[in-house]
């Protein structure tokens, strides 16, 4: 049986490209003050900031979510009616573009601006390239597709909650954002690991935890990066121990790796 091995069309991938990169450059040409959203809660005040590129980075993220669709749309191996399947292919994506965007706007434009800018472009061509090619299990490079959707969505994770944390907003907003992208990270890599069986109990679970952590170590004098290692290494340790239990490890080798990228990322960020 011969191998398949499908890449997307470099027209619609550029075309989806360039789109997210002119809405990126645009907060380098406007800049409009910041805006204060008020919601009146029983008991509580809460003060939503929103500035131009936060809204830049929420219209990437749409515009990455639309673009993997439509480059999925031509895949040869995929039927019409199978693309409403597919939509968790919008997910690595839709964070890579959130967080390129919210890394862009906590730099001021210059050089180091612009390099990310650009390094922000080959990330997400890479992104949909991968998923691209993990939307066919038949292909003979899936299994380096999945691997690499993995590590950037933890790498994302980090780089969205260390931004977060750096930026000193309030405890709620950072919830806000964590919970959400951890219960999509744990589901979506439970889903690779298990090969296409979704385990959205555990994905729950995860979720919980993270939380309480999160709201646990936010009190703590903890740098940024830090705070980001610390919860990448137990959302990894977490997301390890339940694929191993449900793959029915060895009992007593179950709790190995996710104890040891635990410990590693601590040291990590005590080191750092």
């Amino acid at each position: 049986m011969s191998e398949q091995k499908h890449l997307p069309d470099v027209e619609r991938l550029s075309v989806v490209i360039a789109l997210i990169l002119l809405a990126y450059a645009s907060t380098a040409l406007i800049s409009l003050p910041a805006r204060s959203i008020n919601l009146q809660l029983p008991g509580i005040l809460l003060v939503v900031k929103v500035d131009f590129s936060t809204l830049v980075a929420l219209v990437a993220a749409l515009l990455a979510a639309a673009g993997v669709e439509w480059v999925l749309g031509v895949h040869p191996s995929l039927s019409v009616h199978q693309h409403w399947r597919h939509w968790h292919h919008w997910l690595v994506p839709a964070f890579s573009a959130v967080a390129i965007g919210i890394t862009l706007g906590t730099l001021p434009v210059g050089p180091a601006w612009w390099i990310v800018f650009g390094l922000g472009g080959f990330l997400l061509a890479a992104v949909l390239t991968i998923e691209y090619i993990s939307a066919d299990p038949a292909d003979a490079r899936y299994s380096f597709a999945v691997l690499g959707l993995d590590a950037a969505s933890f790498a994302l994770f980090l780089i969205i909650v260390t931004a977060i944390a750096g930026a000193d907003l309030r405890l709620y907003i950072l919830l806000a954002a964590v919970v959400p992208v951890v219960f999509l990270i744990s589901a979506r890599s439970l889903f690779l690991r298990l090969h296409g069986s979704w385990r959205l109990g555990w994905a729950a679970g995860i979720t919980l935890i993270i939380a309480q952590l999160a709201a646990a170590l936010f009190y703590l004098p903890l740098r940024p990066l830090q705070y980001g290692l610390l919860l990448l290494g137990l959302l990894y340790g977490l997301i390890s121990l339940a694929s191993n239990k449900e793959e029915k490890a060895n009992p007593r080798t179950i709790w190995i790796e996710p104890a040891v990228v635990l410990l590693a990322f601590s040291l990590l960020g005590f080191l750092l």
